[in-house]
């Protein structure tokens, strides 16, 4: 039987060692280039996108997800079947993706993994075979990895637990990691992934094309 756990009801002791990795899920926004449709709500496949995303994570063999949510985070509570996942409210989701970043890294105390794995909603193009080529660049927690597409790095992002603290630190605005992963540039493997993923942001009405 699979059920919904929210960030307040404690992690049974199975589930906090679920993985060494834990797929984080960024599906806060509020889609303001898209008339205010929230991103999580578009459809992907006749569902709703953030369903779809964490599909991609879990086929890709994260156990655990974790998905924040802001813009209109009851319904999609309501609409999209996220059974399973640990969902994280943002309450502070209009201030950019660095706030939903830090909500999301804070909800992974306890967990006991040694990374996470971070994947943006809006990215419908990027599937399982390019999360598996990143979670395999997982060596411990110092670990930092990064999807690339022709040699430019994207989504996702691994980031090892004793990164955790630096990058909620940096992450501010839109920026997310942004910051942080440029200080550490020398430090992250890149993972070619352009033979497999589409790496399309989904933040106009024209890139909606990019919905199946």
């Amino acid at each position: 039987m699979t059920r919904t756990e929210d960030l307040n009801t404690a992690a049974r002791p199975a589930e906090r060692t679920a993985g060494p990795v834990v797929g984080l899920l960024l599906a806060a926004g509020g889609g303001r280039r898209l008339g205010g449709r929230p991103k999580a709500l578009l459809v992907q496949r006749g569902r709703p996108l953030v369903e779809h995303a964490v599909g991609v994570l879990r086929t890709a063999g994260l156990a655990r997800v974790h998905v924040v949510l802001g813009a209109s985070a009851d319904a999609v509570r309501e609409r999209a079947a996220l059974d399973g996942c640990v969902l994280v409210d943002n309450p502070d989701w209009e201030q950019g993706m660095g706030s939903s970043l830090r909500a999301g890294l804070a909800s992974l105390t306890g967990t006991g993994a040694r990374a996470a794995l971070v994947s943006l909603v809006d990215q419908p193009g990027i599937g399982p075979e390019a999360v598996a080529r990143v979670l395999a660049a997982l060596r411990d927690g110092t670990s930092l990895a990064s999807a690339a597409y022709d040699g430019v790095r994207g989504h996702p992002v691994l980031l090892g637990s004793e990164h955790w603290a630096g990058v909620a630190a940096a992450a501010t605005g839109d920026r997310g990691a942004r910051a942080y992963l440029r200080e550490h540039e020398r430090e992250i493997t890149l993972v070619e992934c352009g033979d497999v993923a589409r790496p399309h942001d989904i933040d106009t009405a024209e890139d909606l094309r990019h919905l199946e």
